[in-house]
């Protein structure tokens, strides 16, 4: 893929003198979904696909982009003096975010560059090709202008430029899956404290698949921002009766005595998700520890009717996917994965039911929906870094 690219980069650029070689990946939250937010916890894993850059510095302030997956764009160009997001820089808008931040954090980027990307992530999968973007750029900024950043430094820039720069009031977890990801492990991140463990995933009779559903409802920005501003008001109502910081302080037990603090039903669905999910993912990972990957299976089904029906951001077509796979032998869990409305599913699918499943589910699928889902079987992979 390397040498691919830098070919490709000659090609675009006129040379491949000086250039660098970098990675970084998408990510799957196996369980903890949209506790990142409500100082919870989540349980995400690094893949193998990713985002790749091939970088070679300029002598003067120029910025030129050329993405291999929207090559009818062309290159790109901009300027150190033009970090500003517009609807014009279209994609380009996440790597200047990135250098943007780092530069309100005192790092000054000193010359423009050439930078060629290509991800192999579905667009708008739900599997984190824009916060693998953004880790992407840390790690190119980091070894180009060998600034003295940690990967978790490199992670929260990322969501601070997400935040701030692009619009979208993202929790950590993807950034930080990208950034900090480890093969055959999954990390189970406290995102109130930023306290994290390596937690192996040794599936011996199975594997991880995920389905795009091959759908993006364009709800996802918006009602995003929405759901996180109905748990910012659910919290404060509780913070009137309860000495809490974050939802995910509370036990189930806790919030069933204090629930009616939240003036509000949709509120108190919401922060009921918030706060169960948080519990889910606590004992998802013990059950994983355990080796008891059945109960592991049980609660991430448990995820998927609560992100579906106390936080709404599930959608026909998911619902569709994850009844199905529910009904297929050898299925151990399914749910939602990702913001929602679309996107993808992941399953944890017995090895000898695998083939079944994707045929099965990938033909009754395309005749409910009228078109086709796609499948990856995943491996677990490593962070973010330079590509020897």
């Amino acid at each position: 893929m390397k040498a691919k690219l830098i070919e490709q980069f000659k090609e675009i650029f006129g040379t491949d003198e000086d250039v660098r070689a970098y990675f970084a990946p998408g990510r799957v939250n196996l369980i903890g979904e949209h506790t990142d937010y409500n100082g919870g916890h989540v349980f995400p894993c690094a893949l193998t696909i990713g985002t790749y850059a091939i970088v070679r510095k300029r002598t003067d302030d120029v910025l030129r982009f050329y993405s291999a997956n929207f090559s009818s764009l062309g290159i790109i160009e901009s300027n150190l003096n033009d970090l500003v997001p517009s609807e014009a820089a279209g994609w380009t808008n996440y790597p200047k975010g990135v250098m943007w931040a780092f530069e309100k954090r005192g790092y000054k980027l000193t010359s423009g560059m050439d930078i060629l990307i290509y991800g192999n992530i579905p667009n708008g999968s739900g599997l984190s090709s824009s916060a693998s973007l953004e880790v992407l750029t840390g790690v190119v900024l980091k070894d180009i202008f060998g600034f003295d950043v940690s990967m978790i430094d490199i992670a929260l820039i990322g969501q601070y430029s997400e935040n701030n720069f692009n619009g979208c009031n993202c929790g950590i977890m993807d950034q930080f899956a990208s950034a900090m990801g480890k093969k055959d492990n999954a990390i189970f991140l406290d995102t109130n404290s930023l306290h994290y463990e390596y937690a192996p995933v040794v599936l011996e009779d199975a594997k991880i698949v995920i389905i795009n559903s091959k759908v993006k409802h364009s709800l996802v920005d918006s009602a995003y921002n929405d759901r996180r501003n109905e748990c910012e008001t659910a919290l404060k109502e509780l913070q009137e009766v309860v000495d809490i910081k974050t939802l995910g302080d509370l036990s189930e037990e806790e919030f069933e005595a204090h629930k009616s603090a939240i003036k509000s039903t949709i509120r108190q669905k919401r922060a009921k998700h918030a706060v169960y999910e948080n519990q889910r993912t606590i004992k998802a990972v013990a059950a994983l520890k355990a080796n008891d990957i059945e109960t592991f299976g049980k609660l991430m089904n448990a995820s998927h009717i609560s992100l579906r029906d106390d936080y709404e951001v599930s959608c026909k077509e998911i619902d569709i996917l994850v009844d199905l796979a529910w009904k297929t032998d050898g299925v151990i869990g399914s749910r939602i994965t990702g913001g929602g409305f679309g996107g993808c599913t992941v399953s944890i699918v017995k090895n000898d039911a695998v083939d079944n499943f994707i045929e099965t589910i990938g033909q009754m699928y395309e005749e409910q929906v009228g078109h086709k889902a796609e499948f990856y079987v995943v491996d677990i992979g490593d962070g973010a870094g330079v590509l020897a």
